[in-house]
């Protein structure tokens, strides 16, 4: 029989990427959110159940997750669902996971280590392109050197956005950037730095961004000082670096309704013949205090693709009890390698700046 699990915000775009995923993997996603109408067609469309319970009664939230052995939470802001979903999950006995990649409720999710453990289940946030692809980057040049002391990941080829995730960037534009010093998380101003990093074949200048990262790859690293980076057009770096006085006014609950809602009118996401264009190139380096380093890339499909694959993989392996329990991150997890076994993703090494080695490819 088909392994059955939870899938909390399923018909969003990325949670009906995912939901297709599931069934194509023979998993049985349960398919849940607080729109009955959005679910119940979902559910008829792929012939799955489904559950319809928002998240603000925890006695019923946890009444609903008691019945699964894990939950893949896909509802964004996860700033807001998350600690509902885990606290149930904790109560019940429940693994827990998503595909959020804010730093914030990253650094929450991992305080939550002891309570977990206690309860022996599993939390493994982060289990989409946020941040699977990069953690599993960072692990594997941690073990390049001896004693990194310094990350750096930057991300290219970031172009269309589905109305979650582009709400998501909007709510994280509203807040102060992040970067870890020292193994300690500042804050620091929106575009805070900017820098040039050598992609094979051309150099691209990439501003800073609170990717995920900042978290989990101090946690599956213990590299203590890691900044990562993300390219955009001149323009927009130049627009971001001059308004940054803006971020009050952007944060206003009227103007993010306002904007939520202009979302939701004009946004629906990438096309599949979008998606199967796109491909993403994350380069990340490592140094040592004494200068040593290393550096690669990885190049992956699109993100929602890359999403769908690598968070059904992840339940696959949580439901299969192949994850410890407490918190835990996709790296450590799965090691460094995990992100090479899906199509389309290859990593390459260099040697010094400008070289390359032939790339390490996905498993036929």
């Amino acid at each position: 029989m088909a392994q059955e699990f939870l899938l909390y915000g399923s018909y969003g775009y990325t949670g009906s990427l995912i939901a297709q995923q599931a069934v194509d993997r023979d998993l049985t996603p349960v398919l849940a959110g607080r729109h009955a109408e959005k679910v119940e067609a979902q559910a008829t469309d792929l012939g799955l159940a489904h559950r319809t319970f928002s998240l603000e009664q925890p006695t019923v939230v946890t009444s609903m997750v008691e019945q699964f052995d894990a939950v893949l939470n896909c509802a964004g802001p996860f700033s807001r669902t998350a600690h509902p979903l885990i606290d149930a999950c904790l109560a019940a006995g429940t693994d827990y996971l998503d595909i959020t990649g804010e730093v914030t409720v990253l650094e929450e999710i991992a305080d939550r280590d002891a309570d977990a453990t206690d309860a022996g289940t599993t939390l493994l946030p982060a289990v989409g392109f946020d941040v699977v692809p990069s953690d599993c980057l960072a692990v594997h040049l941690a073990s390049q050197v001896a004693d990194p002391t310094r990350l750096r990941l930057a991300l290219h080829g970031l172009s269309t956005f589905s109305p979650g995730t582009l709400k998501s960037v909007l709510q994280g534009a509203t807040m102060p950037g992040a970067i870890r010093e020292n193994g300690v998380i500042r804050t620091v101003p929106a575009a805070w730095q900017s820098r040039a990093f050598t992609f094979p074949g051309s150099e691209l200048v990439a501003i800073t961004v609170p990717w995920g990262d900042v978290s989990t790859a101090y946690h599956s690293t213990g590299i203590p000082t890691i900044q990562t980076y993300a390219t955009v057009p001149e323009f927009a770096r130049w627009v971001l670096e001059r308004t940054r006085w803006l971020t009050p006014v952007v944060r206003a609950a009227p103007v993010q309704r306002a904007l939520h809602a202009l979302i939701d009118a004009t946004v629906s996401g990438p096309t599949a013949a979008e998606r199967e264009q796109n491909v993403v190139r994350i380069v990340g380096e490592v140094e040592t205090e004494s200068g040593d380093g290393a550096a690669a890339e990885l190049r992956t499909p699109d993100p929602y693709d890359t999403t769908a694959m690598t968070a059904v993989e992840s339940v696959r392996r949580v439901l299969d009890d192949q994850v410890a329990v407490g918190f835990q991150t996709p790296g450590l997890a799965f090691g460094p390698d995990f992100v090479l076994e899906f199509p389309g993703v290859e990593r390459r090494l260099f040697d010094e700046p400008g070289s390359e080695r032939p790339p390490t490819a996905a498993n036929p």
